[in-house]
């Protein structure tokens, strides 16, 4: 098999763009496969000679006395070594060259399937290393055909798919129709480099914005955060690093050219171009434009906004379907929840007038604690005392009594509410199932789908339930727990998961807190803290 290996490395290498090592290591595999195919199972090696630039098969055989010999590929008798070498002895190993013009033409064959092997291998990689590079990026194809819903797109040198989860809803194609893509993630495949490509993910619009905004490439205007409703809404969170430079105007553009031409992109996606603020309370207010709270309470806590806005702004600060506080909560990240001025009013007065039995506070200073946050008695019993001290004005001595008349206000109200849910059991709860009420009035059927669209908003719980083995809790846990009224061993198993050490410290938890910690439903974690503040009390 005569190989003119400086063509193959010219021709191939330039045409493939394989690099030069490669192939040949590529031609000595082939080599040694085409050895094999035409000499039988021997021991070869291949080297490549850089003078003659050519591939040199050797041979290695052990030498044998004459009348040992048993397999001639792998042995040579001592009267046929010591013609080549008088120095050799029985045990030694000698290397012949073998000249690779006897291999055949079916060894040929097979030689050159191996190198076509190597470079389609090489290719591949070449084309995940490259498309690795793009990771995160956005790329520009065209439609080559549909496998069902999705969209097979051809980047030129491979091919990526675009699932139909990935796509803007409504969005159509055509054969050969330009695409402009994300790039999620690069994948190797039996099939070739698997390249997973979005139109719906975040991340789309800022590269769009970052490839239209001059400011936003020269690091002058930053983009801070993203959300999308994909083919509807979207909200992106901007600030300048000069105080000269707007950056609301820099990525709107002249007569909002800039943004014209992202949203013509997404198909008529409404874009928001929102302000951003290092105050969370202000970046909240800017995201939910174009509603304008009048009132923002701030939970660090639990990581909850509760903001107050206008009976006329209310439906503009839900939006369509809970639209714009969904896409605020995402672009904030914070968990916001949306009440009416009226609305709060009520609930204000609610809360002043609990507060208000609490010894030593009067309306007045009920009123400041409601203001600064303070619900419930429960969030009360859990204050500094300095803090009541500087905020209320009052004595060490009565923010002490303060802090007690709170927890036992709190202690009493949840000994009442378990007194008046004795007819229901916790066991009749069952994990990833919602909670209706059997009867609600329109009233509280709005209230409840107003309270639905915030709990959507909510930050996700550090617990799923439903992957929480109990076989993983000790007995003896479990059976405490158990000891609460209707609790079944696998909501035992998530409490103590959830790092509840006794029912004290679940008690000190409102159901907010319990509900975030154990990713059990908010009505559920309000009976096991009126369940455990009922044995507490006790």
């Amino acid at each position: 098999m005569q190989i003119d290996l400086k063509r193959v490395i010219e021709t191939v290498g330039k045409e493939k763009n394989i690099d030069r090592q490669l192939l040949i290591g590529a031609l000595r595999e082939a080599v040694l496969t085409a050895a094999r195919k035409h000499f039988g199972d021997c021991v070869f090696e291949t080297r490549f000679n850089e003078e003659t630039e050519e591939i040199e098969l050797i041979r290695y055989r052990t030498v044998v006395a004459d009348e040992d010999l048993v397999n001639p590929s792998k042995q040579i008798p001592t009267s046929e070594a010591i013609v080549m070498d008088d120095s050799l002895q029985v045990g030694d190993e000698i290397g012949e060259p073998l000249p690779t013009d006897q291999l055949g033409r079916i060894a040929a064959q097979a030689a050159k399937q191996a190198i076509v092997q190597k470079v389609m291998e090489a290719e591949k990689e070449k084309v995940v290393r490259e498309f690795r590079d793009k990771k995160h990026q956005t790329v520009v194809g065209q439609v080559r055909r549909f496998d069902k819903a999705d969209i097979i797109v051809d980047l030129g040198p491979t091919e990526g798919v675009l699932p139909v989860r990935e796509q803007i809803p409504g969005e159509k194609y055509k054969i050969r129709d330009k695409v402009i893509a994300f790039v999620v993630d690069v994948k190797k495949s039996t099939r070739g480099p698997q390249v997973m490509l979005s139109r719906a993910h975040p991340e789309l619009l800022i590269r769009l914005f970052e490839q239209e905004v001059t400011e936003i490439s020269e690091g002058i205007v930053v983009i801070q955060s993203a959300a999308r409703d994909p083919g509807s809404r979207s909200k992106i969170a901007v600030y300048s690093t000069e105080p000269s430079i707007d950056p609301v105007g820099a990525c709107v553009g002249i007569k909002g050219a800039r943004v014209q031409a992202i949203v013509q992109e997404l198909r008529g996606e409404k874009i928001d171009i929102i302000p951003y603020d290092r105050d969370p309370a202000r970046f909240v207010c800017n995201a939910l434009a174009p509603s304008e709270p009048s009132k923002v309470i701030v939970n660090e806590r639990l990581h909850i906004m509760e903001v107050v806005v206008p009976d006329e702004h209310l439906s503009l600060a839900i939006g369509k379907r809970g639209q714009n506080v969904r896409l605020a909560a995402q672009l904030t990240g914070w968990k916001v929840d949306i009440r009416s001025e009226s609305k709060m009013r009520e609930l204000v007065q609610e809360y002043k007038n609990v507060i208000a039995q609490i010894p030593a506070l009067g309306e007045m200073r009920a009123e400041i604690l409601v203001n600064e946050g303070y619900k419930d008695p429960a969030d009360i019993s859990r204050m500094d005392h300095r803090s009541l001290v500087k905020l209320l004005r009052l004595t060490p001595e009565e923010a002490e009594q303060v802090v007690q008349g709170a927890a036992e206000l709190a202690a009493t109200q949840a000994a009442q509410n378990a007194e008046s849910s004795t007819d229901e059991d916790l066991e009749e709860f069952h994990l990833g199932e919602p909670i209706i009420d059997e009867e609600t009035t329109e009233s509280e059927e709005a209230e409840a789908a107003i309270d639905d669209i915030v709990a959507k908003t909510r930050p996700q719980p550090l617990l799923d339930p439903e992957k929480v083995d109990s076989k993983n809790v000790p007995v003896e846990r479990l059976r405490y727990w158990m000891q609460l009224k209707g609790v079944a061993e696998q909501i035992a198993a998530v409490i103590h998961t959830a790092g509840f050490a006794d029912f004290n410290s679940v008690a000190s938890s409102n159901a907010d807190e319990i509900a975030y910690k154990t990713g059990l439903p908010v009505k559920l974690s309000g009976k096991l803290h009126a369940e455990t503040a009922k044995i507490i009390g006790n």
